[in-house]
């Protein structure tokens, strides 16, 4: 991006990536979502940043008016059934893996995953683990639907005793589907987990006393990676 700062938090636990200059973000953020629109509800926040933006640039208004009209899109929120405008190209439904990679590339689902998914180890009976995939997500249905094709998930998306949209499977199947789909891609943190996974999978699938092992280790390494 060559633009912007890094700011650690003093418990050293959070890091954030920055960019409050407003030149900045017309001249370089703008263009990347102008031009590959984001997918959940965070377009709709998009949407509000760039309108506060020109509303500041508007040498017709005075300040007064400005600040009205940027509290009004500071309080506007999505309706819950809100959808980002680029699933319009398929009429905002997905039916199948191509209408789900009309609108869904696998680069956008890596990094979505990297941040939300969750690959997992999950007990069905006091002698059997087995391997689990899920993302959840408070709003944007739509999505989850697109990723339930995309990975070869079955099941459909669930709402849970949250109020909130899941996709999740331990279907053998589908599991192996998403190995694959996955393998080499990661960069982050969540690259390892997988790694640890899907490596437990193939080695060991349907070894309890090898699966718990695993599945303790890798709660250890959660536990390190919050802490620092």
């Amino acid at each position: 991006m060559k633009v912007g700062s890094i700011y650690i938090e003093k418990d050293g636990k959070h890091a954030h990536y920055r960019i409050r200059d407003l030149n900045t973000l017309n001249s370089t953020i703008f263009p990347i979502f102008d031009k590959y629109s984001l997918l959940t509800t965070k377009q709709f926040n998009y949407l509000k940043i760039k309108k506060a933006y020109y509303i500041l640039f508007n040498n017709s208004l005075s300040k007064l008016e400005k600040d009205n009209l940027i509290t009004k899109i500071v309080l506007s929120k999505p309706s819950e059934d809100y959808v980002s405008s680029i699933w319009s190209i398929i009429n905002n439904e997905v039916i199948d893996f191509k209408s789900a990679s009309t609108v869904m590339s696998k680069a956008w689902l890596i990094g979505f995953t990297e941040a939300e998914g969750s690959f997992y180890l999950v007990k069905k009976s006091s002698n059997r683990l087995v391997h689990g995939f899920e993302i959840t997500q408070k709003l944007d249905k739509i999505v989850l639907t697109a990723i339930k094709y995309t990975l070869g998930i079955k099941t459909k998306v669930k709402t849970t005793k949250y109020g909130t949209f899941s996709v999740v499977t331990t279907n053998s199947r589908a599991i192996e589907n998403i190995i694959k789909y996955y393998k080499n891609t990661m960069k982050g943190m969540k690259s390892v987990e997988y790694r640890i996974w899907s490596r437990s999978y193939i080695k060991h699938k349907g070894d309890y006393e090898s699966l718990n092992k695993i599945r303790n280790q890798v709660r250890i390494l959660r536990l390190k990676t919050n802490r620092f």
